[in-house]
């Protein structure tokens, strides 16, 4: 699969790439500083601290079907997940509430709180045709009764018994690379300290971030 993925457009980068920098702001209920104002940092730098991307898949399983891939520091909360958004279907059983029903997400959690949850659409009690979000949860810790192995020790344990299996190989590791390169390459092209667009520290994303999704009809997942 990697070796078929690529920026979703090598031409126009602005509309497959998105960096930032956070600037002051709020999180916990204090006020923290900008990247700029960090110790040892300079007054101009560019050094992205957000990146966003959009990928294609060139194979007959996921063509056809964007990737969107964010990541970034002083965000809201720290949280690593793979969501699925659902398409939608071509007919709406409860055709008066389709201007309110959200599609329907299958998420996968990685940290914190490891688990898997499923949203999607129901018709709520009644006569009325209305239908609301609802969730299906399932985590480790509330399963098991204990938190699942921290995956760095799953990994040093794999290391020392020679298991491979969950390592990345080495072609696949090759593979990302020419994935990023490109626009590792333009965005260390020098640049003016304004260029690089800006976001809160203690928000999600900046405005450029949210454009990227909202050309497609998208936006990015609120946790």
């Amino acid at each position: 699969m990697v070796q078929a993925t690529r920026l979703a457009d090598f031409n126009n980068l602005e509309t497959a790439a998105v960096r930032g920098q956070y600037i002051k702001g709020w999180m916990n209920g204090q006020q923290v500083p900008g990247y700029r104002d960090e110790d040892g940092a300079s007054p101009e730098s560019t050094t992205p601290t957000y990146a966003a991307l959009k990928l294609s898949v060139d194979n007959w399983r996921w063509k056809g079907v964007p990737f969107y891939l964010r990541t970034g520091k002083r965000m809201p909360k720290k949280v690593t997940e793979i969501a699925i958004q659902f398409k939608e279907v071509p007919f709406l059983m409860f055709q008066s509430a389709a201007k309110q029903a959200n599609p329907n997400v299958l998420a996968l959690r990685i940290q914190p709180n490891e688990g898997i949850s499923m949203r999607f659409e129901v018709k709520t009690p009644g006569n009325s045709l209305r239908t609301r979000s609802v969730d299906m949860d399932f985590r480790y810790d509330t399963a098991f009764g204990k938190p699942s192995t921290d995956a760095y020790a799953r990994l040093l344990i794999d290391c020392m018994l020679g298991d491979q299996t969950l390592f990345t190989r080495g072609d696949e590791v090759e593979a990302s690379w020419r994935v990023l390169t490109p626009v590792l390459e333009a965005w260390d092209a020098p640049a003016k300290p304004d260029s690089i667009p800006f976001y809160e520290a203690g928000t999600w994303e900046p405005v450029e971030a949210e454009l990227l999704l909202n050309r497609d009809g998208r936006r990015w997942r609120r946790l």
